[in-house]
């Protein structure tokens, strides 16, 4: 355990600082969209590029691995808004708070995290996971999110409308451009190479204090308290139940005979307990749904994470690198 700790709490040290940096006003308020920017438009797409042009395209494909993954997720968000129907909670708002049960952390924390405790050839699957979740998880909940509002509309607009999104999020095309230098055998040119290292680097600890700093504003533009009682059952659901799920479905593709190995479910496994990811509720804010209910769900799990995704990593025999 205390190898494990010792790559887990320098991770959530950094949100922390994030976090504290805005609650104490070290980090202006107006700052903290331009460090998003830049993990999000300059550092974070070098990194993925970096790791998708080391995987092959073949794991970045995986059909076990997609399938396993993409089916976890609807089960997760079909659970959560059971649960969240039977509280009396809108659709609308429903949808978004089922999105943080089933959407981790992957781009900001998951990859570096991942690749710090299992090594380089975890980035594959978690970039697969990142693709199911940008595409296909997002896309269902903001269908659903719209659904009342935008009843005249055909469905296939809808879907249409949802995915404009994750099309104009670069770190698909990151990952889509590195698995072309990956298929093909290309290589950046030396000066080329050295600025995508650079930002690349800066990309994990911008990047989890970002989030820190993220949570710390969420928390000031928040529309409603939700209660409590509202709010862990779906940061649990997130920690606790996705995971397992995730596990008990990749054990059942293995016993049917599917090509998934026991490291690249543990990797699945491992990224579900991820905590959520902290720009849904940018996105509830956008689309005008509860983003305080959100906001306090991304902010248990981020906190009750550094717990929970310890204790699983390390009964999942997880061997820092």
């Amino acid at each position: 355990m205390q190898s494990i700790l010792a790559v887990t709490l320098p991770f959530f040290a950094l949100v922390l600082c994030g976090w504290l940096a805005g609650r104490l006003r070290v980090l202006p308020e107006a700052a903290i969209p331009g460090l998003n920017s830049f993990v999000l438009y300059f550092a974070l797409p070098c990194m993925l590029f970096q790791f998708g042009a080391r995987t092959p395209v073949s794991t970045l494909l995986d059909p076990t691995m997609l399938a396993v993954w993409a089916a976890t997720a609807l089960l997760i968000v079909g659970v959560s808004l059971a649960l969240l129907h039977a509280l009396r909670v809108e659709l609308k708002d429903g949808a978004f708070a089922a999105l943080v049960a089933a959407f981790p952390n992957t781009g900001f924390m998951g990859v570096p995290l991942m690749t710090a405790l299992l090594g380089a050839q975890a980035a594959g699957p978690m970039m697969l996971t990142m693709l199911v979740d940008m595409f296909m998880t997002t896309s269902v909940c903001l269908v659903l999110a719209q659904w009342q509002a935008s009843g005249h509309l055909p469905f296939g607009r809808r879907v249409l409308d949802a995915l404009r999104g994750p099309v104009r999020n670069p770190q698909p095309w990151a990952i889509a451009l590195g698995a072309v230098f990956s298929a093909t055998g290309a290589a950046l040119p030396a000066p080329a190479a050295r600025v995508v290292e650079l930002l690349a680097g800066a990309a994990t600890p911008v990047a989890l204090f970002t989030i820190g700093a993220v949570l710390w504003r969420a928390g000031l533009h928040v529309h409603t308290r939700t209660p409590l009682g509202e709010v862990l059952p779906i940061a649990l659901i997130k920690l606790l139940l996705h995971p397992l799920a995730v596990l008990a479905i990749g054990v059942a593709a293995i016993s049917a005979g599917a090509p998934l190995s026991s490291f690249h479910l543990t990797v699945l496994m491992l990224a579900a307990a991820l905590p959520s990811a902290s720009n849904v509720s940018l996105l509830a804010e956008r689309f005008g749904a509860d983003n305080g209910r959100v906001a306090r769900i991304i902010l248990a799990s981020t906190a009750l994470a550094f717990v929970s995704f310890s204790a699983l990593a390390w009964l999942a025999g997880a061997r820092p690198h």
